[in-house]
């Protein structure tokens, strides 16, 4: 379960207490089950810690031991599989994870006790606790160190084909193993965490295209930070344009809630959201011919302005049909505030007519400025948002035919605006804005709350 914020727009694996203030910020909060299940798939279940302790060949083991005290040499000894591997995760305030890996380790070799040469299975209980730190942040990627690496041996199984084994065998492999492999195990950990990293960082410093448009260049605005309820991802996105020019957006640091019983939050901030509006919404202008063919609410429009026109206007003799031109005007703004998200966005209404000799007559020149409701789901990993008309201001900006008043026309452009230019716009947003698929965690039965 996880859940998105707007800012505030949060996408909740879960519920945002009313009372919790929510700063600006693209952020995700990762729980501590979130994390181990990521570290379990990608070292456990893909196979990447097997694969490095594959190599894992141990030293000779030598002593004094066998039959009668016969000399004993184990050589060869290597790792053939790693059971029942399992991973927890903790998380450490202020520091980083602790990551505890306990498997058994299958070994094989071969033992010669006196003269008797045969092979030998050990399979060792081994319990690995490392502490993972991130540093050095540069460039919206982060290094990893491991401090405390504590490798803690436990129950040794030892068979030999023939069956015999003193005590003494089982002592010094034992006494060898303790003194080995922690030297062994932690260097290959600390290999492994490494590739996790830079796996588990691809999935925060990526470019992601948004349709035709542009694209979206997500990634971490600062070192990550842990607590004991969740970890912190600052993120940031960088919004360019085709050709690579960025759309400005105020990118402050964020602070999110506490997970409760949550997978992930994650944060975007409205300035992020209205950048990202700007690349989507960049519909050319719109021209047309007021005829019923084309548009009944246009002709509507049409006859509401011919009964505004003054009279003994002759210049506006034989004028139909008019043609009218929708162009946007300034940038979109998304406004959120509690539970409700409203987009407000200016068009330029150019009601004209063109004569045979090529000339304009500029009947009106209107300024409408639009609420629009903004409908917010998820679908597909993408942030989806569909608009319906809330309100419709109606300004004259000029008429060179002395029209002053448009009371009646608000309706008639109101209708027109629906009828036209609104299903562009929603087509343009259809495509939706692409999130981050923030350590591989899919967006998946995630609630919305603004």
């Amino acid at each position: 379960m996880m859940m998105l914020k707007l800012f505030g727009l949060v996408f909740f694996c879960g519920f945002l207490p009313p009372s919790q203030e929510v700063l600006s910020g693209l952020s995700c909060a990762v729980s501590p089950g979130a994390m181990q299940n990521v570290l379990s798939d990608a070292i456990l279940q893909n196979g990447l810690l097997q694969q490095h302790l594959q190599g894992l060949v141990l030293p000779n083991i030598m002593g004094e031991g066998g039959l009668q005290n016969s000399p004993t040499s184990i050589t060869g000894l290597h790792l053939v599989k790693v059971r029942l591997p399992r991973l927890s995760v903790v998380l450490l305030p202020g520091i980083g994870v602790q990551l505890t890996i306990a498997a058994k380790l299958e070994l094989s070799g071969n033992c010669l006790v006196g003269l008797l040469s045969e092979l030998i299975d050990i399979v060792v209980d081994v319990n690995i606790t490392a502490n993972i730190k991130c540093t050095n942040f540069e460039s919206g990627t982060v290094q990893v160190v491991i401090e405390d690496c504590l490798c803690i041996l436990g129950a040794v199984k030892i068979k030999l084909l023939s069956g015999l084994l003193s005590l003494s065998v089982n002592e010094i492999v034992l006494n060898q193993l303790t003194a080995t492999l922690p030297g062994l195990l932690c260097p290959v950990v600390h290999i492994v965490i490494n590739v996790v990293n830079i796996q588990l960082m691809a999935t925060l410093n990526k470019v992601i295209p948004v349709g035709t448009a542009g694209a979206i260049h997500y990634q971490l605005a600062s070192l990550p930070f842990t607590s004991g309820l969740f970890l912190g991802l600052d993120l940031d996105g960088a919004v360019m344009q085709v050709g690579g020019s960025i759309i400005p957006h105020d990118s402050s640091s964020s602070a999110l809630p506490p997970l409760l019983d949550k997978l992930l939050i994650l944060g975007l901030r409205q300035s992020f959201l209205n950048a990202v509006l700007c690349l989507l919404i960049q519909i050319p202008p719109q021209t047309f011919t007021c005829t019923p063919e084309v548009f009944s609410s246009a002709s509507h429009l049409q006859e509401a302005i011919m009964t505004s026109v003054p009279s003994g206007c002759s210049t506006c003799q034989g004028t139909s049909p008019l043609s009218i031109k929708l162009s946007l005007f300034g940038n979109p703004l998304i406004i959120l505030e509690e539970n409700k998200a409203t987009v407000e966005l200016s068009v330029m209404i150019q009601v004209f007519v063109k004569h045979l000799d090529g000339s304009i007559l500029n009947l009106l020149l209107l300024k409408a400025d639009l609420g629009l409701n903004a409908h917010v789901s998820i679908a597909g990993g993408r942030l989806v948002l569909r608009l319906s008309l809330l309100s419709t201001s109606l300004s004259l900006e000029s008429s060179d035919v002395g029209i002053s008043d448009i009371s009646n026309l608000k309706p008639h452009c109101s209708s027109l605006l629906v009828e036209t230019l609104l299903p562009l716009i929603n087509g343009a947003l259809g495509i939706g804005i692409p999130l981050p698929n923030v350590l591989g965690i899919p967006l998946l039965k995630v609630d919305i709350q603004i």
